[in-house]
């Protein structure tokens, strides 16, 4: 087949990781017989710098026309300060916005070979599989903002629509696996949870009765993910909720590095990037974990584009490299030899097969 796909490597490591997610995406296309025609764009920080603004018409318009969109990260201390006027956050939201991915996917699986990477106890993480299913453009992100210099105030808004179709794709997916929706909200306290728990389970009722649905406030999640992670199947959560436990979660598998995610909207093309951030501290170092965007890719693959064989051989090759000890330094043992980014890479690609 034929694909495009909008390539934004962003900031920090984000080339970085974005070159092993593309090498990959190249071997994929060698070895099934694809054509993939990769796009790389001005995004965030560095499109400040070129564009003088994060998210170019000439990246967007690319974005749109393509049939996904692969993100490394963005964002960094040169435009973090308070009185910045320009911030590559912005431009995210704007891209997420302007394709209208509302549902984040952020799957958090254990890989049999690292639960010592994790800075739990083996036995509590071992066998953990979850879905993160996060609402992403409504909320406190996306609400009126103000500050004044002795004022400030982020508005967090949701609609009863918005919160009906992030729940149906969480109960969709749940559908798919063990028939287990938990809900997280802060329902004791602010009105938009309120409203959140009372559409989800008039959806989950009325649509999807096969279901067994739990509401958990977002500290007692917060917790309960750390002390019996294997509890949850399904979680949904709005935006700034699942931003936050996301990344907690991403602590079961041993590193950010570690995790994909997918943004989706109502149509098949979705933004697909790894969970972590920028990482100026390390970045042009050659250390930084690929796996989490090369798993995006087989998201992508999956997904996007409806491949899911070769979506699997690119996850069978990246847990087999894993399972051979193939570690960059935030997972790796101490006393052992850690792999650059780029032999990280290489060792996926050396272990890619076509099924059968």
């Amino acid at each position: 087949m034929k694909a495009r796909v909008a390539v934004l490597a962003g900031d920090g490591i984000g080339p970085e990781v974005i070159a092993e997610g593309l090498r990959c995406l190249r071997a994929i296309a060698g070895l099934f017989g694809h054509e993939f025609e990769l796009t790389l764009l001005p995004f965030g920080g560095v499109a400040i710098e070129s564009h003088a603004d994060p998210l170019p018409e000439s990246t967007l318009s690319a974005c749109l026309a393509a049939d996904a969109v692969l993100l490394g990260a963005i964002g960094g201390p040169k435009w973090s300060a308070p009185q910045a006027p320009l911030r590559p956050e912005a431009g995210l939201l704007r891209l997420r916005a302007a394709l209208g991915t509302f549902a984040n996917l952020r799957p958090v699986r254990v890989h049999a070979a690292l639960a010592d990477a994790s800075t739990l106890k083996a036995d509590v993480v071992q066998g953990v599989d979850l879905l993160f299913v996060r609402e992403l453009t409504g909320g406190i992100y996306f609400g009126d903002k103000h500050r004044d210099a002795e004022r400030a105030t982020d508005v967090c808004s949701y609609t009863a629509a918005e919160i009906e179709r992030i729940t149906r794709v969480a109960a969709r997916l749940a559908q798919s696996r063990r028939r287990r929706l938990t809900s997280i909200d802060k329902a004791n306290v602010l009105e938009t949870s309120r409203l959140w728990r009372e559409v989800c389970t008039r959806v989950v009722a009325r649509e999807f009765p096969d279901l067994t649905l739990e509401h958990m406030l977002v500290d007692a999640a917060a917790m309960h993910l750390i002390r019996a992670p294997r509890d949850f199947d399904v979680l949904v959560t709005e935006n700034m909720f699942g931003d936050i436990l996301t990344d907690e979660a991403a602590m079961l598998a041993g590193s950010l590095g570690l995790l994909p995610s997918a943004s989706l909207g109502e149509g098949r093309r979705g933004i697909y990037e790894p969970i972590h951030g920028s990482a100026p501290d390390i970045a042009g170092r050659g250390i930084a974990n690929p796996y989490g965007t090369i798993l995006s890719v087989a998201l992508l693959l999956r997904l996007s584009l409806g491949l899911d064989a070769e979506a699997g051989a690119l996850e069978q090759a990246v847990a087999a490299a894993l399972g051979d000890g193939a570690r960059t330094p935030d997972i790796a043992p101490a006393g052992t030899r850690a792999l650059s980014t780029r032999e990280a890479g290489e060792a996926v690609i050396s272990r890619l097969q076509r099924p059968g």
